[in-house]
């Protein structure tokens, strides 16, 4: 687990070093980078003073200011131990109410600078003739 999390720190190197780079809180016990087109998501384990772990979901988007150096947009959410579960009940239903009303195109990226293919929810288990992609014929 902790090549994993060293590959992810590579992979991610700039996102780590420039996201984060004002004041922290808590001691940073394990961290998951999501990489998801522009955004970046990080979910931070981390450890009040009393060795109480708590979760920090980051959401990060890099921007370029107006003289060309990037900066990062942040939004930030603390979910302490105790609320873990209706945190989760609410996410899942919420997630599964706009998947049943309109339907989710996901982005796949192969390759950095690819093109993202995009992946409609609602086809899962459908058959592979129906899922053809005009533009490459």
């Amino acid at each position: 687990m902790l090549t994993e999390l060293k590959n992810y720190k590579i992979m991610y190197q700039e996102d780590f070093d420039n996201a984060f780079s004002q004041e922290k809180s808590g001691d940073d016990i394990y961290s998951r980078p999501v990489r998801a087109g522009k955004r970046t998501y990080f979910f931070d384990v981390k450890a009040t003073k009393n060795n109480d772990y708590y979760l920090t979901i980051t959401e990060s988007k890099r921007k370029v200011e107006k003289d060309g150096r990037f900066s990062y947009d942040k939004h930030k959410i603390f979910l302490y131990k105790e609320d873990f579960e209706k945190f989760a009940q609410g996410l899942e239903e919420v997630v599964q109410f706009i998947k049943e009303k309109c339907p989710v195109q996901e982005r796949v990226y192969s390759e950095p600078s690819e093109t993202p293919q995009f992946h409609n929810s609602s086809d899962e288990g459908t058959n592979d003739f129906t899922n053809v992609d005009f533009d490459k014929l």
